[in-house]
């Protein structure tokens, strides 16, 4: 009989060196990613500044890109990379960020579809990040220019296509709108 395997908790996956494989902790275990592609990289650094820009502009909050570590889940412990997340200052308030994984959630969390993503499993981390507390998730899938809108409330999920303005007023109020077409180009 095999010895169980001990399971990480968020701070221990926190504190392991970067061995250059990305991972992510689910369930206490680490599980291997892909390496995002430049252009996935592109993207997301468009929606940080993009979103980066008005929350700055608006003294709202913060905006973190590059996969940072958001705890979804905890006994055993899930850390998600999240490949854009804001978190209001009443969440994460001015001043210097603390180390390690926060144990607030952001208001949202954007997704950027990779062509190797297949939808249960956006759809799966979608439904992990709105039990977590996520209030909206937002999937761009840059294949069909869409952006798709999930929200933790009752009200169903939203399509904006390369024509529309994304709106998001649960997170940044009525003054945020941006052509969804402008995070792919």
């Amino acid at each position: 009989m095999q010895p169980a395997e001990a399971l990480l908790s968020a701070e221990e996956y926190w504190q392991l060196p970067d061995d250059g494989q990305p991972t992510e902790l689910v369930r206490g275990r680490i599980v291997p990613v892909n390496m995002p592609t430049p252009r996935h990289g592109y993207i997301c650094n468009k929606v940080g500044r993009i979103l980066g820009n008005f929350a700055e502009q608006h003294d709202l909050g913060r905006v973190m890109n590059n996969d940072s570590g958001v705890l979804t889940e905890q006994n055993p412990d899930t850390v998600r990379g999240a490949d854009v997340a804001y978190f209001s200052y009443e969440r994460v308030p001015r001043g210097p960020m603390p180390e390690g994984y926060l144990r607030v959630l952001p208001e949202l969390v954007v997704e950027v579809r990779s062509q190797t993503d297949r939808w249960p499993t956006i759809v799966n981390k979608v439904a992990e990040y709105l039990r977590a507390g996520v209030g909206v998730v937002c999937v761009l899938d840059p294949q069909s220019v869409l952006a798709i809108v999930f929200y933790a409330s009752e009200q169903p999920p939203r399509i904006f296509t390369a024509e529309d303005e994304l709106l998001l007023p649960e997170v940044f109020g009525e003054q945020f709108r941006v052509p969804v077409r402008r995070f792919f180009e």
